[in-house]
């Protein structure tokens, strides 16, 4: 190894931005090379979208993102270039679905509704910003709470959460009152309805500015930050292999897609930080197949429903002025339709689920004018149940050598179920979110069980572990099982059962990873300057 280590890092989302970010700031003579398949969507690289004030320019964004399925090259794929409705051939926006039927689709029947995003700044552009921190089994057992506590506060600074956003609307307070008075009683003291922690910056007149994987980069895209000299991000790179000999990686080899020119990067460190799909695909294509890779695919299954609040129960906590000033602010800022976020936190083992519940002052639909709820006063909520889905070997993803898909590596078949004890808990799930309903006020979309995949929360593909025993890909410390300085990142480590959105979590788990692998760099200069 030289006095200036290469860094290769693939994939430049949050966790991918958090690895390169910690590393330069550890090592003063490393050099980061970050490699992403998609394109830039702004002139700020990773930026999320929904800071996009013109809609046009932000649908524009969210079309460059949906890989396959972006502009005429979905022709090539036999889907037709008129169709735009979500949930079918495309998926929700800013993304694209894996089994989206054309040639080189991944096969997903079980789980239709996977889907990812390629673009700089990954899912990170697209996101909710939704960070909350997992609790109680959700967390890493082998990671003692102080050190998770350590850890938590770093990915927090890393991602600029706000534990307190909207905490001064007086209609997200009478939302969590009413919440309150049906489950308060239930649950353990800490863990009743409260404001959900999010990812951005408050603005001055009341609006966030959301976070994305800028955020984490932060000095690295400053060109005032010497960061930013030994820091390159190269766009539209898609990474062929991971180059290996014996126990080492040596370094990648790239496809440049505007040229397709083939070529190699040296490294002393890989991290591969992409999806819980394409980082394991990866893996495979290079011939780095432990036991576990792909397998113990979990995600979140997701009971969602919208009600229209009722005006004599939110009365009884806010007044119409206040209302008021909640709409004056909110029409300061029309393209976030997103106001008040409150939640009830997973807590066991009475409410082993999370629930999200979004105030908006229209419904994410339209609703007849003749409907009673049309044009409600008070507004509405959005609101939905997270629940566990249990790790199993059978629940994976698999790799055919012999059939590429539409980018020519080995394609993917997703098998996945929910068992008898997933289902007992989204039958319990959707039971209190009708009891959250009631409490708020009239349904005006019933509650529903979204598909396997819905949640974009995918987890467990390349799960950690802290034994070599065949039922993990990476050790404690992110390190691929075998070899010195193969590293992986992103929400597939997550070997747990967890209900919440993932971001915070899996930030914190490349926090450890990257304090140790920057521990080992440092530790081999020190030899080779020795010697």
């Amino acid at each position: 190894m030289s006095t200036s280590p290469t860094i290769a890092i693939v994939g430049s989302g949050p966790i991918g931005s958090a690895y390169a970010r910690l590393l330069l700031e550890s090592l003063p003579t490393a050099r980061v090379v970050m490699l992403e398949a998609g394109p830039q969507l702004t002139a700020i690289a990773g930026e999320s979208v929904r800071n996009i004030p013109d809609p046009e320019e932000k649908e524009r964004a969210r079309e460059l993102s949906q890989g396959p399925q972006a502009g005429s090259f979905r022709e090539s794929l036999g889907i037709p270039s008129s169709t735009v409705v979500e949930g079918m051939f495309t998926a929700r926006g800013g993304t694209h679905l894996l089994d989206f039927g054309g040639k080189g689709s991944a096969h997903a029947t079980s789980f239709p509704a996977a889907a990812a995003s390629t673009n700089v700044g990954g899912m990170g552009a697209h996101w909710t910003c939704a960070t909350p921190s997992p609790s109680f089994s959700e967390r890493v057992a082998f990671i003692c709470d102080a050190e998770w506590d350590d850890l938590m506060a770093e990915a927090s600074r890393l991602l600029h959460v706000q534990n307190a956003a909207f905490a001064d609307s007086a209609v997200g307070d009478a939302i969590r009152s009413l919440l309150a008075e049906e489950f308060g009683d239930e649950l353990p003291d800490g863990y009743g309805p409260s404001t959900l922690p999010v990812s951005g910056d408050p603005q001055p007149d009341g609006s966030m500015r959301w976070a994305g994987a800028d955020v984490v980069l932060g000095p690295l895209i400053d060109p005032e930050s010497p960061l930013s000299e030994r820091f390159e991000l190269r766009e539209l790179s898609l990474v062929r292999r991971v180059n290996h000999a014996g126990d080492r990686v040596t370094g990648l080899t790239v496809e440049d897609l505007r040229s397709h020119e083939i070529y190699t990067i040296d490294a002393d460190l890989v991290v591969v930080a992409g999806d819980a799909f394409r980082s394991p695909q990866l893996l495979w294509a290079s011939g780095i197949r432990p036991r576990a890779l792909g397998h113990y695919l979990t995600e979140h299954p997701v009971v969602i429903s919208t009600v229209a609040l009722d005006e004599d129960s939110m009365r009884r906590f806010a007044t119409e002025e206040q209302l008021d000033e909640e709409l004056e602010r909110r029409s300061a800022n029309p393209a976030d339709p997103v106001a008040a976020v409150n939640r009830i936190p997973f807590s066991e083992p009475d409410h082993p689920f999370s629930l999200q519940v979004m105030y908006a002052e229209n419904p994410p639909f339209q609703l007849d004018p003749e409907h009673p709820a049309a044009g409600n006063r008070w507004g509405y909520v959005n609101m939905g149940y997270g629940m566990r889905k249990r790790p199993r070997y059978e629940d994976a993803l698999t790799f055919d050598d012999g059939e590429p898909d539409y980018r020519g590596f080995p394609n993917m078949t997703i098998e996945y179920a929910l068992t008898e004890s997933e289902q007992a808990e989204i039958a319990n799930a959707t039971e209190h979110l009708r009891r959250a309903g009631a409490a708020l006020g009239t349904f005006v979309a019933e509650p529903r069980l979204l598909p396997n995949g819905s949640s974009l929360h995918y987890q467990g593909t390349m799960r950690m572990g802290d034994a070599d025993d065949g039922t993990s890909v990476a050790d404690p410390f992110s390190r691929v099982w075998g070899y010195e300085n193969l590293v992986v990142g992103g929400n597939a480590l997550i070997p747990t059962a967890t209900t919440m959105n993932p971001t915070l979590m899996s930030v914190a788990i490349a926090v450890r990873g990257a304090r140790k692998a920057a521990e080992q760099l440092s530790a081999l200069q020190v030899a080779e300057a020795s010697n």
